[in-house]
Order: C-alpha cells, then sequence, then structure tokens
C-alpha cells in the first residue's frame, strides 16, 4: 500500500514557491533577451513569385476541400491544369527546388536568427535546471488532489527512488519541467499570444528547418491532389432529399 506523506510547510515555503516564481521570473527575463538579440526587421518587401506561389497554393487547397461539389469531369480537368507534369501550376522542376533549398540554407541572417532563438532557450534551461538539481534533489514539493495510476510516477516523481511513495506525490525536479512545459497560459496572459517563452513548441522547432518553403508547398499540395479521390455530391444530396420527403409525408 503506498505510504501517506505528510509535507512540511516548509517545503511550500523554500522549494515550491520560489521554484515557480523563478521559473516565471526566468521565462519573462528569457523573453525581453530573445527580443534584443533578435535581428532587426528588414523593410517589408514581397516577392511577386512567392505571392504567386502562395495564391497558387490556397486555390489548389480549396479545389480539394471542395471537390465534392463540382462534376466529376469539371475536378479532372482543374485537377490536370495545377498537376500536369510539363506545364501544372504545381509542378516545381527538380533543378527549382533545389535552388529554392540550397538558397534557404545560405542565408547567413536566417541562420543566425535560429541559433540565437536556442541559444536562449538552451542557456536558461541549462542554469536552471542545474540550480534546481543542486538545491532542490529529493524534496517532495506537492501533491496532487486527485489519484493517478502508475504510468504518471516516472513523469512525478523524477528523482526519488521511491516505489512505496503515492503517485500523486510530485518531486521538486517534476515540479521544474511541469512549469517548464505548463506555464504557457501565464506566459500568454503576461506577455501576449506571441511570446518567445513556448519551450514545448520550441523544442519541437530544434533543428526543424530554416523557415517557410514555398516550393515545399506547392510540392505537397500537388501529392494531396494527386491521391484524392472524387466523390460528387450531387446524388447523394438527391437521395438523401427524396428520404427525407417520404419521412414526412409518412407522418
Amino acid at each position: 500500500m503506498a505510504e501517506e506523506l505528510v509535507l512540511d510547510t516548509a517545503i511550500r515555503d523554500w522549494v515550491l514557491i520560489p521554484l515557480s516564481v523563478v521559473m516565471v521570473l526566468i521565462g519573462v527575463l528569457r523573453y525581453f533577451v530573445s527580443k534584443l538579440m533578435r535581428s532587426p526587421a528588414a523593410s517589408p518587401s514581397l516577392d511577386p513569385k512567392l505571392v504567386r506561389e502562395g495564391q497558387v497554393v490556397i486555390r489548389a487547397r480549396n479545389l480539394r476541400t471542395n471537390s465534392q461539389f463540382i462534376p466529376a469531369k469539371a475536378f479532372k480537368a482543374r485537377k490536370v491544369y495545377y498537376t500536369n507534369e510539363e506545364n501544372g501550376l504545381l509542378h516545381v522542376p527538380k533543378e527549382d527546388a533545389q535552388k529554392a533549398q540550397a538558397a534557404m540554407f545560405s542565408d547567413p541572417n536566417m541562420a543566425m536568427d535560429m541559433m540565437k532563438k536556442n541559444l536562449s532557450m538552451i542557456v536558461p534551461q541549462t542554469l536552471t535546471f542545474a540550480w534546481v538539481n543542486f538545491f532542490f534533489s529529493g524534496f517532495v514539493a506537492a501533491k496532487i488532489p486527485f489519484p493517478l495510476t502508475q504510468r504518471f510516477r516516472g513523469m512525478l516523481q523524477n528523482g526519488i527512488d521511491l516505489s512505496t511513495v503515492d503517485v500523486s506525490y510530485v518531486s521538486s525536479r517534476s515540479w521544474y519541467f511541469l512549469n517548464l512545459f505548463g506555464l504557457r497560459g501565464l506566459f500568454s496572459l503576461i506577455l501576449g499570444e506571441e511570446n518567445a517563452t513556448d519551450d514545448a513548441q520550441k523544442m519541437m522547432q530544434m533543428g526543424g528547418g530554416f523557415g517557410f518553403n514555398p516550393t515545399m508547398s506547392l510540392g505537397a499540395e500537388k501529392d494531396s491532389l494527386d491521391i484524392i479521390q472524387h466523390d460528387w455530391a450531387l446524388p447523394k444530396m438527391e437521395r438523401h432529399a427524396e428520404d427525407v420527403l417520404k419521412k414526412l409525408l409518412k407522418k
């Protein structure tokens, strides 16, 4: 049977509350440091080619989404217009795709911005985790007010090797990780929706490329449009209307 623990109020005053306050302050500080490290925005200039490709992707997506509302012949004609291997609007030659990818990777400003963003996340997290691991390792900091299954033990009791303790107790190290990934809503209230403190999203984006690539969007939309199966909704609508009228007449 799991043991019930009585948590000292000193743990709340000297571990739980300070750890939460420090995590919030570090998140706010990192937000302003990221703003200072951010490269100055260049003068807004729209590339006509990028705008045209973006509009083509939107039109092709609308065709794919609403394909059931046009006849099969009309859909096939539009599909060929977009996906034709010779002159289709969504067809991208291999040479152009390789050039676009090389140009994206050769942009030093974009690479520098990504490195700054990664540093602004990695350095504070490393120092904070070392601080938590050195001063607060081994503490049982809190208890969740509802029962949990054994699957949550590894997540909530990181750093505590006691299988007899109830799963609802949270260690100080696990409390650090819960604050690390669970303060997004609070930061949205303090800093606004567009803030630089979403660690979960940043971790997923690390190493995930250098930004939006319209060439890849054209290829992805072409593949999606190639595999779609047309199913005209008008015959089904007629049968559905007929069934509804029969039910109404029976009443």
